[in-house]
């Protein structure tokens, strides 16, 4: 078990996790690896002497980066449809 995957257990034992968190495990999982390398914490150890508050601060920044991605993720398929749309068009001029 991975130390995010064992701070993922301990989000959901506490009840802390949505229902579609718990659906998207594997990003919510990779999503808390990243934020715990950058707090620094690198054992199960430190995990699970983490406290309830320093544990919800985790989980708000994992949230935090999820919806940036989202968000980045809708604006490019925006670009892309968008870019599309213009292709589309142009086609139609041609014809």
């Amino acid at each position: 078990m991975i130390m995010s995957d064992f701070a993922f257990f301990r989000f959901m034992s506490n009840g802390m996790l949505t229902s579609q968190e718990m659906q998207h495990r594997e990003e919510i999982i990779r999503l808390t690896e990243e934020v715990l390398h950058s707090k620094g914490l690198q054992r199960d150890a430190s995990i699970a002497k983490i406290s309830m508050e320093e544990l919800q601060d985790i989980l708000a920044k994992v949230r935090e980066l999820r919806k940036k991605r989202k968000e980045i993720s809708a604006v490019e398929a925006e670009i892309v449809n968008g870019q599309q749309v213009e292709a589309d068009k142009e086609v139609q001029y041609i014809r």
